[in-house]
């Protein structure tokens, strides 16, 4: 049975010790403050196996999305068509690719990295990930910055 996957806000003080850390862990990391998962984590204290387990599972929230670039990663196969399905889901969400970058494929999967605008129209810029990572060939597909 698949899981049904829901978001909640909650305020910063409501979330476990343990999230806020991991969270602070990942920005380490995408800062380059840290080089490693390890480095990361003796930063803030946590273990590495808390970090894997929650890394997928907390994000910071950003409030305003409308009217601003996203920053989105996509791993997906390498197959003819499937970068045209993508940009066809983000036109559907009347939003704007402002650049596209793709790696070349390495046993058989390519990162994919779009710099989005979007707009009042596009809607959920949630909703749009999560359609795009339903797609055939999508492996992942995150929001890495906002804006």
């Amino acid at each position: 049975m698949e899981e049904k996957i829901s978001y909640f806000v909650l305020r910063e003080k409501a979330v476990p010790e343990v999230l806020l850390k991991v969270a602070e862990a990942k920005r380490l990391i995408d800062s380059g403050k840290a080089v490693s998962v390890q480095e990361a984590t003796e930063a803030v204290g946590i273990s590495r196996s808390s970090f894997y387990k929650y890394k997928d599972d907390i994000f910071p929230y950003h409030e305003n999305t409308r009217g601003k670039t996203v920053i989105m990663v996509i791993q997906m196969d390498d197959e003819p068509g499937i970068l045209s399905v993508v940009l066809k889901s983000i036109a559907d969400y009347h939003a704007n690719i402002l650049t596209i970058h793709q790696s070349i494929p390495v046993n058989g999967i390519a990162s994919l990295t779009l710099n989005v605008d979007v707009f009042e129209e596009t809607g959920d810029v949630e909703e749009m990930v999560k359609a795009i990572e339903e797609l055939k060939g999508i492996h992942y597909a995150k929001i890495i910055a906002r804006e």
